[in-house]
């Protein structure tokens, strides 16, 4: 069972995160808000690889956080500084999840709900802000008035009012971070501080989405990132089911809320509603979806767009933590239905196995899979459709019938779905190997390593597998698991799924080798993917597999990164 901190425990969970918090890698935020708050040279500093050695932050830079905007898109205040009645900007010297100090304490900064910025410090300092439009605003605090609240509208404009004592800003802020990593879990010793600051990103990462009630979403990224995509949503369940089992569920329920009338999952679900077909996209990405699109799809008719077949596994991991029947009957009806779709709706060729109809679908969008024609027979794809029919037989012995379907149904078909997948294999490379709108791609790719998961593979094949994890010159790097082989020409260690390690790709090979039987392997995984993110200093979207670090184009903060830091850390604390 997960273990918890108490109240006293969660201001040294909240230390321990603050420790973290470079105002570059991690912005200053709040659960629910859209407002971030930077260093002001943050992009010179993240050119640096962080803020270690840097001179002490003098003005801040605040931005909201905005479906498909880049950051720089969404400018609120160039510069924030406090100013002593010299002139002299005081220096950012602490930063704790409810809080930055200026000047030693001279002055703070907190949040006054989720759309406005507190400010209070000393009688004679001024708060100094500049926004993009160049107009500079300074407010002198003064006894009657050591505080002001900057109010930031959903126009991105700043309405500012001078107030008494900052106090209760200060402790509602604080007292919601406590409450927050009061569920962190207690883990290793040396899994602890990173553990905190993982736990930190995902309440970071929790926003509200307009038209869906009182929801919270956490989305992959405050940081480009702010939309709920299904298959984040799946590995963020599994994060946050050690602390927050409902917030868990939540997640998986916003996945699940918007099927089509067949049954398919969108891949998105965001502020201004899903993201299930190309015609959801802008008319530019439209016209680039035509020009990959499928050789055998209708080219006139919208791509379906969505992601891969987890939801029945992400499901049952949630329901370990805290069982909820009534409420797993309830989604397991949408994901038996979008099950089915795959099998009748992106089976584009007719021989049984689906294809992907589209490399979004896939999730790793620009591997060398993708770069022939399409549709794409993908060796993951099918493991994960065996997966989910051996998930859904197993729910559907748990929780009936009628929400899961026929489990002997299920296991049928995840027996002939995985004697074609044994048709991708080949003996000669020793590899399963994509096709590409029905011809051999020849690229070694992570995908490859999937069937693990269905836990039925012949002894040669397994063994073939095993030998390729363990080789120096494909998949054995310094740090492992390449999503490339290093041995393949496509190789890149910093090109996004051509050869950095993800966490969710190595945490579904820790899955593979337990179900295949070997729990060693396993383990070892599990321990080098958790060192990977403390060396690499945080739950980044992927690292470089030759150095440990961040790759160079990765966003920070990462929402599934920090979730499966999470629970491989709870997993292999079990019993320590």
């Amino acid at each position: 069972m997960t273990r918890h901190s108490t109240t006293m425990d969660a201001a040294a969970l909240a230390g321990l995160a603050g420790r973290h918090l470079d105002l570059v890698q991690a912005p200053f935020t709040l659960p629910r808000s859209r407002v971030l708050v930077f260093r002001e040279d943050r992009a010179e500093l993240a050119e640096q690889g962080g803020a270690d050695g840097a001179p002490p932050a003098t003005a801040l830079r605040v931005h909201t956080s905005e479906y498909e905007r880049w950051l720089d898109d969404c400018r609120v205040i160039d510069e924030l500084a406090v100013q002593d009645a010299s002139g002299l900007a005081l220096p950012v010297t602490g930063v704790l999840p409810h809080a930055v100090e200026f000047g030693d304490g001279a002055a703070t900064l907190t949040f006054a709900g989720a759309s406005a910025l507190s400010v209070g410090g000393a009688a004679g300092l001024s708060v100094v802000w500049t926004t993009p439009d160049g107009e500079r605003t300074c407010v002198e605090l003064t006894a009657r008035a050591p505080s002001v609240r900057l109010h930031i509208a959903a126009d991105r404009t700043v309405r500012h009012e001078a107030f008494g004592s900052q106090d209760d800003d200060l402790a509602q802020t604080e007292r919601l971070w406590l409450d927050w990593f009061a569920k962190c879990p207690i883990v290793r010793d040396d899994l602890q501080q990173m553990a905190a600051f993982c736990w930190w990103v995902l309440g970071a990462n929790i926003v509200e989405l307009p038209g869906l009630g009182d929801a919270r979403g956490v989305v992959p990224s405050k940081i480009g990132y702010v939309g709920v995509w299904q298959w984040d949503a799946y590995f963020i369940a599994m994060g946050l089911r050690h602390g927050d089992p409902a917030l868990a569920r939540e997640q998986l329920e916003i996945a699940f809320r918007f099927p089509s009338e067949d049954g398919q999952l969108p891949d998105v679900v965001h502020e201004a509603g899903v993201l299930a077909t190309s015609d959801d996209l802008p008319q530019a990405d439209r016209d680039r979806l035509r020009r990959a699109g499928s050789q055998i799809a209708d080219p006139n008719a919208p791509v379906p767009l969505t992601k891969p077949p987890l939801a029945a596994w992400a499901l049952a991991k949630v329901l370990e933590a805290e069982d909820a029947p009534e409420w797993a009957r309830e989604q397991l009806v949408r994901i038996r239905r979008s099950q089915d779709w795959w099998f009748t709706g992106s089976d584009l060729d007719g021989d049984g196995l689906p294809e992907y109809g589209h490399p979004y679908s896939s999730g790793l969008d620009d591997s060398p899979i993708f770069d022939g024609p399409l549709p794409t027979t993908a060796p993951d794809l099918g493991a994960y459709l065996v997966l989910q029919d051996l998930e859904l037989a197993r729910l559907a012995e748990r929780y009936g019938t009628d929400a899961a379907g026929d489990p002997a149904g299920h296991r049928a078909r995840a027996a002939r779905t995985l004697e074609l997948l044994l048709g991708l294999w080949n003996e000669a490379s020793g590899r399963f190997e994509a096709r590409a709108a029905g011809e051999r791609v020849a690229s070694d790719a992570v995908v490859g390593f999937m069937p693990l998961l269905t836990g039925a593979l012949p002894s040669p094949v397994l063994d073939s597998l095993i030998a390729a994890l363990g080789d120096p010159e494909r998949y054995a790097l310094p740090w492992a698991v390449p999503t490339v082989s290093a041995a393949d020409p496509d190789f890149s260690a910093t090109r996004m799924w051509r050869g950095p390690v993800w966490v969710n790709t190595n945490r579904l090979i820790v899955e593979g080798l337990r179900a295949s039987g070997r729990d060693d392997l396993a383990h070892d995984l599990a321990e080098r993917t958790v060192a990977l993110v403390v060396h690499g200093g945080g739950p980044h979207e992927y690292f470089d597999p030759l150095t440990g670090e961040k790759a160079p184009t990765a966003t920070t903060a990462f929402g599934w990164s920090a979730a499966l830091f999470i629970d491989l850390a709870v997993e292999l604390s079990a019993g320590a």
